[in-house]
This record gives structure tokens, C-alpha cells and sequence, in this order.
């Protein structure tokens, strides 16, 4: 191994799958939809998070939009 490295040489590109990165985030669901995720995970043998970012794919692609009703 050299000592060092001369890194000037080197041809960097940047990373092409940066752009399919997923960003964590903290969101706070009802227990029962998360369970709900949780067994549709199991079913299909995926992580639910992956369920979750499915069907929100599927809510984006269907320009859905949520009808919100706050109860007390």
C-alpha cells in the first residue's frame, strides 16, 4: 500500500442512484393502521414501510387527494 494517495487524479462522478434514496422520516399513525400495514407486510413478505411507500405511490400517481375531518 502507498503512503498516499493522490486523489486529483482520480475522475469523480457523482452517484446516479442517489436520486432513488429514501428519506426517513418521523410520522405518527393510529396503532390500528399500522397493524394494519404490518399484517399486509407479512402477507406479501415485505417490509411494511415498503407497503406504505407503495400505497402512497399509488395515492400520488392517482392525484387521490385525502378528505381530512378532524373529530374530537
Amino acid at each position: 500500500m502507498r503512503a498516499n494517495y493522490d486523489l486529483k487524479k482520480l475522475k469523480w462522478k457523482p452517484n446516479p442512484y442517489t436520486k432513488l434514496l429514501k428519506k426517513p422520516i418521523t410520522i405518527r399513525v393510529d396503532e390500528d393502521i399500522l397493524d394494519y400495514f404490518k399484517e399486509l407486510g407479512q402477507k406479501e413478505q415485505v417490509p411494511y414501510q415498503t407497503v406504505i411507500n407503495q400505497f402512497l405511490r399509488f395515492c400520488k400517481q392517482q392525484k387521490m387527494k385525502p378528505q381530512v375531518a378532524f373529530t374530537k
